[in-house]
């Protein structure tokens, strides 16, 4: 994908999150992301035919320690879109946007379904095997 196509990818994305998309540098493949309270953060993208992947960094060290889980993800195996690796950065900073974890919600109220519906689920096949 060139450049300007995933800068349309960055600029959808960002219609989506709190994230602005405040610069881009073609020769670096750089793209800059700010949101407020001062999240800031930017993407350096692969070359196209170049085996690399995404990296992910921001110059606030504020910030910095949120995109571990971002760059965890982006160098584990296989390849990666930008929209999957902005995603990442998201889920990430979620804390200091101050917006709450949902894919941690959503795991706590799956958990408490499976607690209370499964062991009677069990028991009832073991009933019916025995017999």
């Amino acid at each position: 994908m060139d450049f300007q196509q995933l800068a349309d990818v960055a600029d959808k994305w960002c219609s989506n999150t709190p994230f602005d998309l405040i610069a881009t540098e073609e020769t670096e493949r750089r793209m800059d992301f700010y949101a407020d309270p001062g999240v800031s953060f930017y993407v350096l993208c692969p070359d196209n035919g170049c085996g690399d992947n995404f990296h992910v960094w921001s110059e606030s060290e504020d910030c910095l320690p949120f995109l571990q889980l971002a760059q965890d993800y982006i160098s584990s195996c296989g390849k990666k879109t930008l929209h999957e690796v902005l995603e990442k950065v998201f889920k990430s900073f979620r804390p200091l946007l101050g917006l709450p974890d949902v894919d941690d919600d959503a795991f706590e109220e799956y958990s408490a379904d499976v607690e209370e519906e499964e062991p009677e689920a069990d028991h009832q096949q073991m009933g019916i095997s025995q017999q």
